[in-house]
């Protein structure tokens, strides 16, 4: 059983910063990648940055690139997404994922997701 807990969300004015946790068990069956994603309201989940456990590639939307830093603790089976100067466009439920194989951006090639957790970003 894979089970994946994201923490960290909240309310932040613009400019400001948030760490976000995403604590994973069962991680030997879970894969070898990491993702994070959001979705805003009334639009489609799209992909923010992934990293592997082996190796500690990373991929970044472009949107995000400079301002966001996806990191891991492997003896904490715990994924991180430190997000900076946040805009009020970063507002969205974000959710980790993981999947078996490399790094990729697309959501569906992820089995296992967590319950997500809010940020909301003030203009």
């Amino acid at each position: 059983q894979v089970l994946l807990v994201e923490s960290g969300g909240g309310l932040v004015q613009a400019g400001g910063s948030l760490r976000l946790s995403c604590a994973i068990s069962g991680r030997t069956s879970s894969g070898n990648t990491m993702g994070w994603f959001r979705q805003a309201p009334g639009k489609e989940r799209e992909f923010v940055a992934a990293i592997t456990w082996s190796g500690g590639s990373t991929l970044y939307e472009d949107s995000v690139k400079g301002r966001f830093t996806i990191s891991k603790d492997n003896a904490k089976n715990t994924v991180y997404l430190r997000m900076n100067s946040l805009k009020p466009e970063d507002t969205a439920v974000y959710y980790c994922a993981a999947r078996a194989l490399g790094i990729r951006d697309v959501a569906a090639s992820y089995a296992y997701w967590g319950q997500g957790t809010q940020v909301t970003v003030s203009s």
